[in-house]
């Protein structure tokens, strides 16, 4: 079959990798997002999709909008058989779905209906889910809303981050990819029908999401540290010396016994810095003063007088 890949994050370089060396398939083009400033010194970078395909002959093509006309007339151009996309961050329009010949599914973090939206993994630890999952769709023009062809479900665990989550589920996708395709090949893929009534919604996180709210109980907030490690991060406002309130970021977090008003510290000393949370207390283990760079809670503690 021929295939176009859609995809632009970093979780999808796996699943093109393994189509690149798929026997009985061919690659036939790429599409992700345009170069775009990145880091503190904004240079023009190239999406992870775009270095990871090397160099090459098969086309890459990078719209501002694929919804534009001249992108749908390029990707029409490469006759794929079926479209893959993950991780892209644009909404496919009708008449791109209606390109390949056979299908255009989706590859979407976690067990669909649960987390549709643009950040299922941190939601999934937020939310202390126990597993989540790879769930190959055929896309429609809703968000992540289409039929369901199968599902690979992975555990997640306690010491779980957004991060490592990210990094297990893209490993797991290829298999997953793997699979419909050989159902689709056959002829006779699984198309089941989502249930709207169990859905819920991740939508995409801005930096604010990661602001702890000390009334939440101390095991959603360690949950929410963890789910936000690395983007957006959790973090919480300091007062130092002098009365500046600033951002500091936290990057990892214990659960320890403590009673004090919410967000309260109860401790800063050498035991680290612990602080109050609507049942119990978090131990901050790694934090990230704002313009400064990461270290342990006692490390900063050294060189800081702060209050909450």
């Amino acid at each position: 079959m021929r295939i176009l890949f859609i995809g632009t994050g970093e979780i999808g370089v796996p699943v093109l990798r393994t189509i690149q060396q798929l026997t009985g398939h061919e690659l036939v083009g790429v599409v992700t997002q345009p170069d775009k400033p990145a880091g503190r010194d904004q240079h023009i970078t190239a999406p992870p999709i775009k270095q990871a395909i090397g160099t090459t002959t098969v086309p890459i093509l990078q719209p501002a909008r694929i919804k534009a006309v001249d992108a749908i007339a390029q990707i029409e151009t490469l006759h794929p058989d079926v479209i893959v996309v993950m991780a892209y961050g644009q909404i496919l329009p009708r008449a791109l779905l209606e390109i390949p010949r056979l299908a255009c599914l989706n590859l979407h973090a976690s067990l669909l209906p649960r987390w549709r939206g643009a950040a299922p993994l941190q939601a999934a630890i937020a939310a202390g889910d126990r597993e989540t999952g790879i769930t190959v769709m055929y896309m429609d023009e809703g968000l992540d809303t289409g039929d369901i062809l199968l599902q690979h479900k992975l555990e997640i665990t306690a010491s779980d981050t957004g991060r490592s989550l990210h990094d297990r589920l893209g490993a797991q996708a290829p298999a997953a990819l793997t699979e419909a395709l050989q159902f689709i090949s056959l002829g006779h893929a699984p198309r089941i029908p989502q249930d709207n009534a169990r859905a819920t919604a991740a939508p995409k996180l801005n930096r604010e999401a990661g602001r702890i709210d000390w009334i939440e109980s101390a095991e959603a907030i360690e949950r929410k540290i963890r789910a936000f490690h690395p983007w957006p991060g959790a973090f919480t406002t300091i007062t130092d010396a002098s009365g500046h309130s600033r951002h500091l970021k936290i990057h990892s977090g214990v659960i320890v016994e403590g009673s004090a008003a919410p967000g309260k510290i109860i401790h800063a000393d050498e035991r680290g810095l612990a602080i109050a949370a609507g049942d119990r207390a978090i131990s901050l283990q790694e934090v990230q003063l704002e313009g400064k760079r990461r270290m342990s809670a006692v490390e900063f503690l050294r060189g800081t007088r702060a209050t909450r």
